[in-house]
């Protein structure tokens, strides 16, 4: 008899920020309706067959929060806000947004919610919703609130739960009454979904492992590093990342809270996206995993000679470290993705047919194996099913019946197989990698992701540098904030492997999770989070300057050729799935002579109006040019003075380098000297005790590569604040680079 074992893995990204408590994409609480619960449930229905799931600790943490009321997001809001009350950027938000389900499975059979697809249109770009949006009654908004929620509502809940059974009988007309009841519905499934696996686990069904806090890549949280083992010639940030410390507290926590959870600690583990190493094992061991699982690939590079067939995927390994042993098995990659992948577009009588043929057909080929021989299947637990018909439940239903009746397959809970059965191969080496192509280059690889590490390392070192000059100083929060940084989903996004709509919600996100760090020990965030990691190096102004010129400074567009030569940038385009509502900036240009740096903004409000607002209003608003190169330095723009002054911020202090001229007219108009925009070198020397700022001037002071000042390189971006707060930046996730013109620039760029 073949023994075989499924092992469901649940997951999702930590989308809550720490310092609002707003969840940034609402997929926790939908996911709970659709995945789940049902996935344990079923096992009701078919009490011989034993299974093992994969709960991620910053999973229930969500789900905890959504159920006790606690958690919100943006598509939540706008589904409780009257329909009515909705304002045009929300209701351009809800028709853009809220047909983010898989239509052939969760629109196209129910006749209202395929009706408003139809009126709204499959193929929209956001500029077009705003015209759209006027055809749209009240009780279509209405409409449209409950079926984006009530289409996540698994199967399992149309038949067992009144209310959901209900609202899909009425299919339309909804009230408002109907959304929130819909809404408190989601709030008490969540509610019921650890229950349900700790009672299913506590009568000996399933066996729920466990992973680290946060899913973090493990062995490159304990060393970025060891990515070169299986990647020879990777690149990596100049900073060390070598974190081993964090990789065992992501471990205790989560261990610790499956403790709480289910009172009992977790024999089994599976390591974010099954990424394991030599150099973790002894923090498995220690923390007492009995067993870990990780992808076949792995075991056949780890063994001394690849296999010439799978059949050693089927036996049980042991790796000793330091004198200690731990168990491993691995995933049978073809039989995973089937399911996850393939069997969606079958019939599902015939899939199953298919599943159960190779089973059979492995265990005739393994029977001359010693000891007994177990197949394990591992994936995805909840974004596959959206693929099949009725969430999965026909295809499921249809498996485990027939794995039921099938006298050679048996079903079985990973630690109590591993218990009863004591022949073990053993393993001497663990080759370094992931589930994908044996490697971690998804999360390493990349520029893009390099400069994710750079960014939580560089982080990370200012929370320790703090930590220790404030030993009795609380920083719980900042050092959760790291964790949540150190997740394998931000860096899943990174590079061009993958593409995704929410891709920069995910790097805003991550950003943001690093700017919390900054904002809980009460030091001022680094310029450079506030860039896009994501597309960064694509991301450019519309327009490039062409050639030198020279404007007057006046306030007013003096000619139409006076910047016609300037690069030009559109304020508005965001470049994410957010709509953006009108900003105060319409646009800006920028560009050069030998000797200045010009910009002119131009502004949605007239500019009286500003000026006032900043002489009398409440919250006054400010222009700011923020430089990236040079670091730590900032334009700041007094529109009624008539005059812009350039700072330069180091730690705690502010220091004035020069003044230069400002008009604010029908456009605001700028000049800035080369001269007095610097590399970091000349403003360390001119904030030492023997050289003054028109020494620093004059001395073009050179950069670490030998460069002088007229080779400078000046990277910005244009922000406003209100209140002391900002409120835009442009580019909104990028920066404008700019380079001094040397003698060949009119050589490479001449017009005529």
């Amino acid at each position: 008899m073949i023994k075989l074992a499924f092992l469901w893995h649940q997951h999702q990204p930590f989308y809550k920020d720490l310092s609002t408590g707003q969840y940034a994409l609402p997929w926790v609480r939908l996911h709970a309706t659709k995945d789940y619960y049902d996935m344990v449930a079923i096992l009701d229905q078919f009490p011989k067959i034993k299974l093992n799931f994969n709960l991620v600790p910053s999973l229930l943490v969500q789900l905890e929060d959504y159920a006790r009321g606690g958690a919100t997001d943006q598509f939540l809001e706008l589904t409780l806000k009257p329909a009515k009350e909705l304002t045009e950027d929300e209701h351009i938000f809800v028709l853009h947004n809220f047909f983010m389900v898989n239509w052939d499975n969760m629109i196209k059979p129910y006749p209202r919610y395929r009706e408003l697809l139809e009126k709204r249109g499959r193929h929209t770009v956001l500029k077009e919703l705003k015209r759209i949006q006027i055809y749209f009654r009240e009780q279509d908004y209405r409409d449209l609130q409950v079926w984006f929620n009530l289409s996540w509502m698994d199967s399992y809940w149309k038949k067992n739960d009144p209310l959901v059974k209900e609202l899909f009988a009425k299919g339309k007309n909804f009230t408002e009454e109907d959304k929130i009841a819909l809404i408190n519905k989601q709030r008490e499934i969540c509610s019921k979904i650890v229950k349900k696996y700790k009672e299913v686990q506590e009568r000996g069904q399933i066996e729920v492992t466990v992973s680290p806090f946060y899913h973090p890549i493990l062995p490159l949280v304990y060393n970025l590093k060891i990515a070169a083992k299986s990647s020879p010639g990777i690149r990596f940030p100049p900073n060390e990342i070598h974190y081993p410390e964090d990789g065992e507290t992501q471990l205790t926590k989560a261990i610790n809270y499956y403790e709480k959870i289910f009172n009992q600690k977790p024999k089994g583990l599976w390591p974010a996206e099954g990424s394991v190493s030599e150099e973790i094992v002894p923090l498995l061991i220690n923390q007492g995993i009995k067993w870990f699982a990780t992808d076949e690939e792995i075991l056949f590079r780890s063994l001394k000679e690849r296999p010439k067939t799978r059949l050693p995927l089927y036996s049980i390994y042991q790796i000793e470290k330091e004198s200690k042993t731990i168990d491993l098995v691995f995933r049978d990659h073809i039989l995973s993705d089937l399911i996850g992948f393939v069997y969606h577009r079958w019939d599902y009588k015939e899939a199953v047919k298919d599943f159960i043929r190779r089973i059979e057909n492995i265990n005739e080929q393994t029977k001359h194996l010693p000891g007994e021989r177990l197949v394990t299947i591992i994936l995805d637990g909840e974004n596959c099913w959206e693929f099949y018909p009725n969430d999965g439940e026909q295809f499921l239903a249809e498996l485990y019946d027939a794995l039921s009746k099938n006298p050679q397959i048996e079903t079985v809970r990973i630690g109590e197989y591993l218990e009863k059965n004591t022949y073990r191969e053993k393993l001497n080496t663990l080759w370094p990698g992931s589930w994908i192509n044996a490697n971690f280059n998804i999360w390493s690889a990349h520029p893009e992701d390099r400069l994710g590490w750079e960014y939580l390392a560089k982080t990370r070192q200012a929370l320790t540098d703090y930590h220790n000059e404030n030993p009795q100083t609380d920083t719980h929060l900042a050092w959760e904030s790291i964790y949540i940084a150190e997740g394998s989903d931000w860096f899943w996004w990174y590079g061009d492997e993958f593409v995704s709509f929410q891709e920069e919600i995910f790097d805003n996100l991550f950003r943001k999770h690093l700017m919390n760090v900054y904002e809980s020990i009460n030091e001022k965030i680094p310029e450079w989070l506030h860039l896009a990691i994501k597309g960064r190096e694509k991301r450019k102004p519309l327009v490039e300057p062409v050639d030198l010129f020279t404007p007057t400074i006046d306030g007013k567009v003096t000619s139409y050729f006076e910047w016609r030569s300037a690069g030009f940038y559109q304020a508005g385009y965001a470049g994410g799935t957010m709509h953006q509502a009108e900003s105060i900036l319409q646009s800006f240009y920028y560009g050069f002579d030998w000797e200045n740096l010009y910009l002119r903004l131009d502004t949605q409000i007239p500019l009286n109006q500003l000026i006032s607002e900043e002489i009398i209003g409440e919250e006054r608003i400010f222009f700011k040019i923020v430089f990236l190169q040079p670091a730590n330095c900032e334009a700041r723009l007094n529109l009624e003075k008539k005059q812009g002054e350039l700072i330069c911020i180091k730690e705690e202090t502010t220091f004035s380098l020069a003044t230069f001229p400002v008009v604010a007219d029908k456009v605001i108009e700028l000049s800035l000297p080369f001269r007095i925009l610097e590399t970091n070198e000349m403003q360390l020397l001119l904030h030492s005790s023997q050289t003054t700022p028109n020494q620093a001037y004059s001395t073009g002071v050179a950069t670490k590569s030998g460069q002088t000042a007229n080779q400078l390189l000046i990277e910005f971006a244009v922000v406003i604040e209100r209140g002391g707060i900002e409120i835009e930046r442009w580019p909104y996730l990028g920066s404008v680079i700019v380079k001094k013109p040397s003698q060949e620039y009119l050589l490479q760029t001449w017009t005529v």
